[in-house]
């Protein structure tokens, strides 16, 4: 039986079908931490979180893409920016909130869509520190408090969209689709390659070297940039920080790992893969967007991302005054709570010869919608393919030797595990409950291993982890 997948097996599959660039082959070492880190906090936070998902007086089309699509110019944009200012905002209990809920890396939005940098930037005055009452640099505090607390850091850069620069044209869903034609109305005469001289390097330079390590630069969008200039733009982050790891999004096959945004792989995924996934509807921050997914939901999303080889990247948008909110903080501490008893399937793990396994008939969770249902709030979000379906299953994952199995949303007591069974695999010797010292009761048969499950408190998250010895 084969109870991990091997490193040096993974590496010999990516190389032969031919996934991924030379870089990803150059880049296994430092992509250590990453690989065995499984969860991190993504943190949409500009201007955009000043207006709240409003827009004179009206609910904004587009939510934080608003500038785009109520055709708002440069200059009424940029006015938001004279009333933001995040008294609230306290660096430190960000990362203490992203560590209590076991997240092990922080990505934030360092200059999104509309241009407006996030941080101090010396080469370009549309920044933070310059254009609002605030004028200060939020980031280095938040950089700080991720090195005091040992949570990894990366800075989020939306590559091939800028809607403050005259030189940025985009070619999705089609031509101009995601650029600002209200300042900039002719998609011909603009030139990424003075864009990306301009703005785009002086700003990666900036947030390499004023913060200390940075761990990952996290693109977004990479449009229109030719595969030299993605080249150029690696060779200038390594040159400056040779161990900072790169999304996909930097283009043109050039990245250490891909990137599914709101969506999860079908199956086991060799490649290394981030699955970037909302808690509630939207990226940033819309007062009205309240419904969010249940800490159940997402666990259980963080549980299948993991079985299938890749990491969580959850996502929430702090207020224009710099606080998460209590929506967000709620679920993060009843995940946390969940996590500190089972992390230890989940760090550092591999998947196994199967990823998942559904508990009882595939006609009674597949083709029963309010089973599938049982008690969901959290429907179809935007744009998000997720599914927010809650059903009985198991996940699993490997490490040192034992095979964690990861029973969710059980609706009875007893459950038989058939991939488990005396025909398919050796004979197990323990079963042990991660996080309890109490006495597993469990039976391997011809049908598969059969176990007690615990019962669960009101604010229990409905999963039991198990730890599985085999002789």
């Amino acid at each position: 039986m084969n109870l991990s997948i091997k490193r040096s097996s993974v590496m010999a599959l990516v190389l032969t079908c031919g996934f991924v660039s030379n870089s990803f082959a150059q880049s296994l070492d430092k992509m250590d931490w990453w690989s065995d880190a499984k969860f991190g906090m993504f943190m949409h936070w500009g201007l955009y979180s000043q207006t709240a998902g409003y827009w004179n007086g009206h609910k904004a089309k587009g939510n934080e893409h608003f500038m785009i699509h109520e055709k708002i110019s440069l200059k009424d944009y940029a006015a938001i920016a004279k009333d933001f200012n995040p008294i609230n905002y306290d660096a430190e209990q960000w990362v203490l909130t992203a560590k209590r809920a076991g997240m092990q890396y922080i990505i934030i939005t360092s200059k999104h869509h509309d241009g407006f940098a996030m941080f101090d930037s010396p080469s370009n005055d549309y920044n933070i520190k310059k254009q609002t009452p605030y004028a200060q640099d939020p980031m280095k505090a938040l950089v700080e408090a991720c090195h005091k607390h040992d949570m990894k850091f990366g800075f989020y850069y939306s590559l091939g969209r800028d809607w403050e620069d005259p030189d940025v044209a985009t070619n999705w869903p089609y031509k101009g689709g995601r650029s600002n034609l209200v300042d900039y109305p002719n998609e011909d005469i603009k030139v990424f390659s003075k864009y990306f001289e301009r703005k785009v390097k002086p700003q990666i330079k900036e947030l390499l070297t004023q913060y200390g390590k940075i761990d990952v630069i996290w693109f977004d969008t990479p449009e229109l940039i030719s595969p030299e200039e993605s080249k150029e733009l690696r060779d200038l982050i390594l040159n400056i920080q040779p161990d900072c790891i790169i999304n996909s999004r930097i283009g043109n096959d050039f990245g250490d790992y891909k990137v599914k945004e709101q969506e999860i792989v079908k199956g086991l995924e060799v490649q290394p893969w981030e699955a970037c996934i909302t808690m509630s509807k939207n990226w940033g921050y819309i007062e009205y967007d309240t419904i969010y997914k249940t800490p159940e939901l997402m666990t259980r999303q963080l549980l299948e991302i993991v079985s299938k080889g890749g990491n969580l990247l959850l996502n929430n948008g702090p207020t224009a005054a710099g606080e998460i909110r209590k929506e967000a903080q709620d679920r993060l501490q009843i995940m946390g709570d969940w996590i500190t008893l089972h992390s230890e399937g989940i760090y550092g793990s591999k998947p196994w010869e199967i990823q998942g396994e559904l508990l009882g008939e595939k006609q009674d969770f597949i083709d029963n919608p309010k089973i599938l249902e049982h008690e969901n709030t959290m429907k179809d979000a935007v744009n998000d393919a997720t599914s927010k379906a809650v059903f009985p299953e198991v996940r699993f994952t490997t490490k040192n030797g034992a095979l964690y199995a990861y029973v969710c949303s059980a609706q009875r007591s007893k459950i038989i595990i058939k991939a488990l069974s005396t025909k398919k695999q050796s004979k197990i010797k323990t079963v042990a409950q991660l996080g309890s010292s109490k006495k597993v009761v469990w039976k391997q048969t011809k049908a598969g291993l059969k176990l007690k499950l615990p019962k669960y408190s009101k604010n229990e998250i409905p999963i039991t982890g198990f730890k599985i010895i085999f002789e």
